[in-house]
Order: structure tokens, then C-alpha cells, then sequence
């Protein structure tokens, strides 16, 4: 396949964030940065010869700050993301079912509202990037920023109809693990097996999690496509 992809790994916060391009074209895009890593970012696309044209966000985090503003600024590469995240400094407001097109390459997006309302998935070629809708062996929490089990619960089975053979790749992993598939989440993934929509809700109601370190700094940052006075120097990065 003419493609490049890497999964690049946030040790702070835990995230994951990917590079998909197409290697005729050379254009790449990115899901999911994180702020502190713009340098390394920069030097992954010149050392690939890429050029980055899509920014692409699955929600507004609260975990960390996004790079999409300050890498928008070197690149002039576009950002997008759903449209009910709130972020109204992105280029482009994703709708359930709109495409991104880089090269000859196509992203369908998938609205997954749940753990927030605006939360998005991106159905590549047989690659499924959940971001915190659809984690490893869990799924994201609904307890802030407009959470809701219920609709959570409907966008996991959403994903879960997919082909089994669909290879997802979180926004998240705390436990070392970099992937897995939907037909493996289907038969172990304990956060939602054997549930009922309503088992669900009341589990998701009762799991009594500590807020994210960073929701108060986050989360401002990020409806801000991650821009403001404290952006770091990219070549410290």
C-alpha cells in the first residue's frame, strides 16, 4: 500500500496520536496531538518528506492540549472536528457521514457523541481511530463536559457493527496495549460485554472516577484549538 502510519505515544497523558499519509502525494495528516510534541511532529514530517494538511480532532480533551493551533500556524495545514465539540476556531465542523480526503486517501467520519457531545470517530481503509469513545478493554467516562451514557452506549454499538476484523486504535491506553480489533472488543471488552443499555447507564453512574489533572487548563486551551500565551517553544519540544 502507498500509505505511511505511525502511532506516536504521549508518556504524560497518556495519548496517542497518528500520522496517516498518502506516500505518492506526500500529504499527511494528523488525529489527535498533543501540544508539547509539535517539534517532534515537524521533524516525523520532514524526515517522511510529507506535508501536513489536516489537523483532525476526535473532542475536546481534558487530559491535554492539542498542537493543532500552533501546528495550523507553521504548516498552514487545516483543522477540523465535530461539529457539537464546541471548538469554533477549527477550519471545519465535522458532520456524521462528511469525508476528508488527503492525496488520493479518504477518512469517513463517524459522529460517537457519549463521552462528550461533539465526539467523533475516523474510519480509515480498515482502521477505526476512536478516540475516548471506544478505549482497550473500556470505553470513555460521561461524567463532565455533557457526558452521556445513553448515547454512548448507542455509538459503541454503532462501532461495534463494523467488520470484526476492523482494527481499532484508541485516543488512550494505560496499560501498554497499542491496539486491538472490534471483533476483539465485542468478545472481552468487560466495560460494556453482556450489558443492557440501561445496565450500562447505571454502571457508568456509579464508576466514581477522579477528574482529569488537567480539565481546568485543557479544556480551555482546546476549545481554543490549543492557542494562547503560553504556547511552548516548538524546537524544545
Amino acid at each position: 500500500m502507498n500509505i505511511e502510519f505511525r502511532q506516536l505515544f504521549d508518556e504524560e497523558s497518556c495519548t496517542l496520536t497518528y500520522l496517516l499519509a498518502d506516500s505518492l502525494t506526500g500529504d499527511a495528516i494528523l488525529i489527535d496531538t498533543v501540544r508539547e510534541h509539535l517539534g517532534r511532529y515537524l521533524t516525523l514530517l520532514q524526515e517522511l518528506n510529507l506535508q501536513l494538511v489536516w489537523l483532525l480532532e476526535t473532542h475536546a480533551h481534558a487530559d491535554h492540549i492539542t498542537g493543532a493551533g500552533g501546528l495550523r500556524e507553521i504548516t498552514g495545514a487545516r483543522t477540523a472536528t465535530g461539529e457539537l465539540s464546541g471548538v469554533g476556531c477549527a477550519d471545519r465542523q465535522l458532520g456524521d457521514g462528511d469525508t476528508v480526503v488527503f492525496g488520493n486517501e479518504v477518512i469517513r467520519v463517524i459522529a460517537t457523541p457519549g463521552h462528550t457531545p461533539g465526539c467523533v470517530s475516523y474510519h480509515w481503509r480498515d482502521r477505526l481511530f476512536t478516540g475516548d469513545t471506544l478505549l482497550i478493554g473500556g470505553c470513555g467516562r460521561t461524567d463532565f463536559q455533557g457526558g452521556d451514557a445513553g448515547a454512548l452506549f448507542d455509538s459503541l454499538a454503532r462501532l461495534l457493527s463494523l467488520p470484526d476484523e476492523t482494527l481499532v486504535f484508541p485516543g488512550h491506553d494505560y496499560k501498554g496495549m497499542r491496539v486491538s480489533s472490534v471483533g476483539q472488543e465485542k468478545l472481552t471488552n468487560a466495560r460494556f460485554k453482556d450489558q443492557t443499555r440501561d445496565t450500562f447507564i447505571d454502571l457508568m453512574g456509579k464508576l466514581e472516577l477522579p477528574s482529569p489533572r488537567m480539565i481546568d487548563t485543557a479544556v480551555p486551551a482546546n476549545l481554543r484549538c490549543g492557542r494562547g500565551d503560553d504556547l511552548i517553544d516548538i524546537h524544545a519540544a
